[in-house]
C-alpha cells in the first residue's frame, strides 16, 4: 500500500540547542533524509501546523531550527528531548548543487536565513573539491541574534566568511546590511558561479540587486521562499504566487522565475 505522504507521524526529540532566548535547533529522529533546502511540516495535535526547513541531517536524525513567534512554536519549546513532535515530509525542489560543481559559489543569508543552506554549506566544507570556491555573508539584526557561532567559525577557516551586525560593532564581526558587503566579493572576476540568496523576500530582492549591480547575471541567481505553506503538496493553494505554487515548485526558485514573485 502506497503510504500516505499528508500523514503527519510522530518523531522523538533527540536534543535542543539553544541559540538565543528565541531560537533553537531540535535534533529529531527520522530516516526520511531531506536534500539541500526541502521542507518538512511540523505539527502538534490541537495546536497547529507549520512548514519548516532542515537546518542539518545525519544518520537517522533531521534538524530543525525553529524561531518561537506563536502559539505552535511555544508549544515545541516547551517539549523535552524524548516528547514526540509530528513530521510530514519532506516536501518541495533543493538546490541544484550539481550545478555548482567546480564552479564559484556566493551565499547570502539573513538571520535564520542560514538555516536552509547549512546543511549545504555543511556538504561544501566536508568535500572541498566540489566547488572552485565558496563565499558566505551572513548578516544578524545584532550580537544577541546571532546563530550557528560553531559554524561560522568552522566556515571561517575554510570559506571566505563574512558575518556581519545590521547596527553594531563587535569582534569577529562586520557592521552593516549583507548588501554593503557584497561588493567586497570578486563577482566580475569569476569565469563560472552560482549565488544563493535566503532571507526575507525585502533582504532578498534588494541582495539580488546588489549582486546584479556588482556584475552578476540574473540567470546565476538563486532564491529560496519562506511563504506560507499550508499542505506542502499544492492542493491548498494558500503559497499560489501567480501561476506557481511554492510548495511544489519552491521553495527554491531561479532569479528569473522570483523576481516576478516579490512583492
Amino acid at each position: 500500500m502506497e503510504k500516505n505522504k499528508i500523514l503527519p507521524q510522530p518523531h522523538k526529540i533527540l536534543s535542543m540547542l539553544r541559540h538565543t532566548d528565541t531560537e533553537c535547533t531540535f535534533r529529531v529522529a527520522c530516516d526520511n533524509e531531506p536534500n539541500f533546502g526541502q521542507f518538512f511540516m511540523l505539527s502538534l495535535p490541537k495546536v497547529g501546523e507549520a512548514p519548516i526547513s532542515a537546518s542539518g541531517k545525519g544518520p537517522g536524525y533531521v534538524e530543525f531550527t525553529i524561531r518561537n513567534v506563536g502559539l505552535l512554536t511555544q508549544a515545541i519549546f516547551d517539549l523535552v528531548p524524548g516528547n514526540s513532535i509530528f513530521l510530514r515530509g519532506p516536501y518541495g525542489n533543493a538546490f541544484p548543487v550539481d550545478k555548482f560543481e567546480n564552479k564559484d559559489l556566493l551565499v547570502i543569508c539573513g538571520g535564520t536565513g542560514m538555516a536552509p543552506v547549512l546543511t549545504m554549506l555543511n556538504h561544501f566544507y566536508d568535500h572541498p573539491e566540489v566547488c572552485k570556491s565558496v563565499h558566505i555573508i551572513s548578516g544578524f539584526k545584532n550580537i544577541q541574534a546571532v546563530l550557528f557561532r560553531e559554524e561560522i567559525e568552522k566556515f571561517s577557516r575554510r570559506f571566505d566568511m563574512i558575518a556581519t551586525l545590521d547596527n553594531e560593532v563587535a569582534p569577529g564581526f562586520e557592521t552593516g546590511m549583507v548588501t554593503k558587503h557584497i561588493c567586497k566579493i570578486p563577482i566580475k572576476s569569476f569565469v563560472d558561479y552560482n549565488i544563493v540568496i535566503v532571507g526575507p523576500p525585502i533582504m532578498m530582492k534588494f541582495a539580488a540587486m546588489e549582486c546584479m549591480k556588482n556584475g552578476a547575471d540574473e540567470s546565476k541567481i538563486w532564491v529560496s521562499f519562506e511563504r506560507k505553506m499550508s499542505c506542502g503538496v499544492g492542493k491548498c493553494g494558500h503559497c499560489r504566487v501567480g501561476d506557481h505554487y511554492v510548495c511544489l515548485d519552491g521553495p527554491v526558485f531561479n532569479y528569473t522565475e522570483a523576481k516576478t514573485m516579490m512583492d
